[in-house]
This record gives C-alpha cells, structure tokens and sequence, in this order.
C-alpha cells in the first residue's frame, strides 16, 4: 500500500509489485468499468497532488492572484508552471506565497540561457525542471538532443535541481524502425534526467504506462494525469477510459506528484475541481 511519504524500495521489491499488477491488471490499460474491479489498497497522498498550471493559463494571463486563489480553494498546495505570464519569478512567487502554494516543478527549455533559468527555478521553489516538448524527423537528431539533456541535467544537479522531459505522443510512433522515446531513455543518464510521463500522450501513442514504468524504473517520478475517451478525445481525470488505478497500483510507491492537467478546457477551474477530487477519491 502507498502511504503519505514516499519509500526506498529496492529493484526486487518493485518487480515484484509490478508483475503483480500486470497479472491482475492483464492489459486492461483503457477499459471501462475496470478502474474500480480490484479491491482498494492505496491512495493518492494529499502532498502528492499537483497541477499543470498551463491548463488555467487562460486565466491566468489576466488574473494570477485569483486564480491561484481558486485552485487553493479547491485545495492544491502545489502547481507544476509553465511560464509566468508577464510577471517576473520574484512577482509570481510572491503570489504563490500569498496562496501557500508551491511551485515544486517547472516546465523550461534547455537551448536558451541556463543560468537564467536555474535562477528563476530557485526564486520560484522548484525542486524539478521539465523539459515540456521535443521533436525531431531523424534519430541522430534525437540522439543529440539527448546529449544536450545530459549537458543540461548536470547543470541544473549542481544548482540542486532535477530535470526531467515530458512525452507526447510522436516520441512512441518509430523512425526507421527506431522509437524517440526509447532512444531519449537509452542515451540520457538515468541517474540524472527523469521521467514526466503524460498519460494521456502515452496511451495515445499506443503505449502501456505500465511497461513504461517498469522498464524505466525508478526515473519515472511525475505523471501527468489527464484522460481519453475510447475514441481518443482528451476529458477530465476519470471522465474516460484510463485505467488509471491499474497504472497507479503498479507505481505508486515511486511516484512523488500526479499532476492534473487539460490542453483545452473548457471550463478551466472545473477541470482542476474535477481532477483534484479524482484524485483525492481514487483508490487502487
């Protein structure tokens, strides 16, 4: 069972976890009416639960203070950024104090200024640094690209930061014969680059988050939780398919933030209710 804090397990101990997950979970990774099919042994910790803050970057534009309001209201303490929309890190942090939330994670470039961007992680509190959005139409390009994260990553370790990259979709559909993501994972060091894997891009990609999280264990830390439909259209947390307790069951003892997140909302703050409540109420 997961609880509040998270624990040291050892590689056997989590094989053993998982095999024991794919054999109950079998390969149910979208099927309705499956989430709720084994019994409950564990939970979502409060402390855990993030959101993606460019699914409310509609409001947040024109009004930062009451926005992160809302989502304190709903009870988020933290909130994973992607850009500060027009104010400086010292500004936003301020406004983040003012809610007592914190920024534990922040999606950022690796090509521009550094130093920069080290400096704006630490005003802002961040723990992690994510790089949000690769693509490339050959594999020597991914491969250096990987190369540039490895450069990257003992940067941000020396400032006391951890970097990690975010999937789509593309990364898990092959060029020559070769797939990104596998190339990603391959060629940067583990013990210095993470995993944020988007479960919606993963299972879109034609992927098993599962198999994912076992043959990258333990550098995959951060989800983004968001769900599908059958026919692929992107909902809420719990609104589609996923079978999100399956996932969660088999990788929980690993992970330190499921982030709530929606490209398009449509009602911005009902998304981040309906995730948070997902999310508080799961149990696997």
């Amino acid at each position: 069972m997961c609880g509040d804090r998270p624990e040291q397990h050892s590689r056997r101990t989590f094989l053993n976890v998982a095999t024991a997950a794919l054999t109950v979970g079998a390969a149910a990774i979208a099927l309705p009416g499956t989430a709720g099919a084994s019994p409950a042994r564990g939970r979502v910790p409060l402390d855990k639960i993030s959101i993606q803050l460019y699914s409310l970057r509609s409001l947040l534009q024109n009004d930062p203070e009451g926005t992160l309001s809302a989502l304190a209201d709903i009870g988020y303490r933290k909130v994973e950024l992607a850009g500060t929309y027009g104010r400086s890190a010292t500004e936003f942090r301020a406004i983040l104090d003012r809610n007592h939330i914190k920024a534990s994670s922040t999606h950022v470039g690796i090509d521009g200024d550094l130093n920069q961007t080290i400096a704006d992680a630490k005003i802002l509190g961040n723990r992690s640094v994510v790089v949000p959005y690769a693509n490339f139409g050959t594999i020597a390009e991914w491969e250096a690209f990987a190369g540039r994260m490895n450069t990257a990553a003992v940067a941000f370790k020396k400032a006391g930061l951890a970097l990690g990259y975010h999937n789509h979709d593309h990364e898990f559909h092959p060029i020559d014969g070769v797939l990104p993501y596998d190339v990603l994972t391959s060629k940067t060091n583990k013990r210095d680059v993470h995993l944020e894997i988007d479960l919606f891009w993963a299972v879109n990609g034609g992927a098993d988050p599962v198999e994912l999280f076992r043959r990258n264990y333990p550098r995959v830390t951060q989800y983004h939780v968001k769900d599908r439909t059958a026919d692929g259209q992107m909902v809420d947390p719990g609104a589609g398919v996923i079978n999100f307790p399956r996932i969660f069951a088999a990788s929980c003892h690993n992970i330190g933030e499921y982030i709530v997140e929606h490209d398009q909302p449509t009602d911005p703050l009902n998304t981040a209710k309906v995730g948070f409540e997902y999310l508080r109420t799961v149990r696997f």
